[in-house]
Formats: C-alpha cells, sequence, structure tokens
C-alpha cells in the first residue's frame, strides 16, 4: 500500500495546452479532505459519495475567475438513499456533508451504484461571482456512473463547452482517504471574447487532449506517492504544456462562534426569545462539520457562544 507523501497531497496544479487549446485542473485530496469527512464518521459508500463531490467542487472552483466567489455542488433525490449531498469552494476553502437514509442504505451491496444512492436525481451546479453579485446555475440530471459523468453533461448541456472529468478514490496505508481529480476543457481559439470555434466534439485537436487525458487512471490520480507534475507529464508529453499557479486546497467552514453571534445577533430580540429551547439558549448545528452552538440571546453585549461540541 502506498505511503502518505505529504508534500503531494491538497495539492493542486493548473495548466494549459496552448497549441490545441485546452486547459485543465489536478487536484489530490489527502487531509484536508479525512478532516471534513471524519466530522460525521459516514458510512464507506456515503464518505465515498462526499469525498468524489468534494473533489469535483475543488475541480470546477478553481475555474471562478473571482477570488471570493463559491463554487456549490448540490445533489438531490425525489426518495433516494442520499437525499441531498453539498459541497462547495470558496477560495480555496472546501466543505461538504450528506444527509441520506441509513436503514435504506443498509439494504444495498458494499459498493452501490450512482443510481441505486440517488435514484431519480439532479445535480446542480452554482457560480455565485462575490465582487459582481452574479450567479449562474445549471442543472443537470443524475446519470451515468459517477457525479463526474454528471458534470461533463453539465458542462456539455449548460455551457456548450466540451469536457471531460476524472476522479479517483483510494487509501493510503494508514487507511486514510486519498482523492485526486483531473478535469480538462477545450476553449475558444484567439484572444478572450472571440466566439467559440472549436465547441464540436468530433474536433481532432480535442480528441487528441481527451484521449490523453481519458487514459488517466483512477489509482494514478489517487496516488500519494506519484507528484501531480509528473502525472502530468506522463499524459501530456506530447505537446507543449504551460503549467499555472495553482490554490492550495484546505478544509474550511464558515460557522465560527464570532460568525454565529452575528448571525443570531441580526434577529429581533422577540424572534430570537422564540428560538430558543427550554433552557433558554438557542442551539445553533452547523451540518458541515458537526459542530453545534450553544447561544444566549439576552446578554446585553450580543449574544454569547458555546461551542457544545469542542
Amino acid at each position: 500500500m502506498a505511503v502518505m507523501t505529504p508534500q503531494n497531497l491538497d495539492t493542486a496544479l493548473a495548466f494549459t495546452i496552448p497549441a490545441r487549446h485546452a486547459r485543465g485542473r489536478m487536484v489530490r485530496l489527502g487531509p484536508a479532505l479525512n478532516s471534513i469527512l471524519s466530522a460525521h464518521g459516514y458510512p464507506p459508500a456515503i464518505e465515498r459519495m462526499l469525498a468524489e463531490a468534494i473533489v469535483l467542487a475543488a475541480l470546477l472552483g478553481a475555474t471562478l475567475k473571482d477570488v471570493e466567489g463559491q463554487l456549490t455542488l448540490q445533489a438531490q433525490t425525489e426518495n433516494g438513499v442520499i437525499e441531498l449531498l453539498v459541497a462547495d469552494y470558496r477560495g480555496g476553502e472546501m466543505r461538504g456533508y450528506v444527509r441520506h437514509d441509513p436503514e435504506r442504505l443498509g439494504e444495498l451491496p458494499a459498493d452501490p451504484s450512482l443510481f441505486a444512492l440517488f435514484g431519480k436525481g439532479y445535480l446542480a451546479i452554482t457560480f455565485d461571482q462575490a465582487t459582481s453579485g452574479e450567479r449562474y446555475q445549471g442543472i443537470v440530471p443524475l446519470e451515468g456512473g459517477s457525479l463526474a459523468e454528471a458534470a461533463e453533461s453539465y458542462f456539455a448541456q449548460s455551457e456548450q463547452i466540451p469536457s471531460l472529468v476524472r476522479i479517483g478514490i483510494g487509501r493510503g496505508a494508514d487507511g486514510s482517504v486519498v482523492a485526486g481529480g483531473l478535469m480538462l476543457q477545450h476553449l475558444p481559439e484567439g484572444e478572450e471574447g472571440r466566439d467559440r470555434i472549436h465547441t464540436r466534439l468530433d474536433h481532432p485537436e480535442w480528441e487528441h487532449v481527451a484521449a490523453l487525458g481519458g487514459s488517466v487512471r483512477a489509482d494514478e490520480l489517487a496516488d500519494p506517492d506519484l507528484p501531480l507534475d509528473t502525472l502530468l507529464w506522463r499524459l501530456f508529453n506530447e505537446d507543449e504544456v504551460r503549467v499555472l499557479p495553482g490554490v492550495a486546497p484546505k478544509r474550511g467552514c464558515r460557522c465560527d462562534p464570532d460568525h454565529v453571534a452575528r448571525v443570531i445577533g441580526r434577529f429581533p430580540e422577540e424572534e430570537q426569545a422564540a428560538m430558543a429551547g427550554p433552557d433558554g439558549l438557542i442551539e445553533v448545528n452547523c451540518e458541515f462539520c458537526a459542530r453545534a452552538f450553544k447561544i444566549e440571546p439576552t446578554d446585553p453585549k450580543g449574544p454569547a457562544v458555546a461551542d457544545i461540541s469542542a
């Protein structure tokens, strides 16, 4: 089994292949991903699905030009074992959670399919641009074998950009999860603002890039001993590849005590009183990081917060 190599984990790499009018991103997650997963103690099948969603969020979120912008993935179903899956990415920070039915999950095989977990569901991908306030959302059916395939459908239908997404999930020698991903996209020729003239899936330049990128194996993406730049060279050594600066992904949640206090403090005093339980305190739970807070709404200096999950 692979030995964890810290310098190859929680890393990201962006690149372009100018002659092929293509761009790409690679990411590999380790400790940051496990800190998200360990907060919930999910069963293996749910843990794997959330790991895939977080890798996908990190790949798509890196396309935001606005560093304060946010990418949100939301997978929802009408009557599935997984009721709701959410993952988001903002400025290199990732978080996510899953709501599921444990009893129904226990009736499934150890490695259930996407359809077995979701049934008839959909994937919503939302880009929020903080600076301009613009919001873009696309919704596609949860079809195929993975969230990665659903994301490819999103780009083909909503953005009309030929794209390839591959994700690999594995485990290190210590049992922790290692997950990696690759995303490739075909781009317009020439300067930004010109019409897209290379959007046909049968264009030879895109076929070349997609064929090479599609040859990557899941175990390569999730190999903690394989640097991303080495894997990039292995895939595209026939072409000139320009590597761009990337943002190292990390776990991030906005549920710190001060933030919770500020949010509750915006409500009128009578509404705060209505939120309080029998002990006179307001309990706020964060589904992303599984923390719970007790808030005293009548403190004259502002709401006092205690993290009762610490």
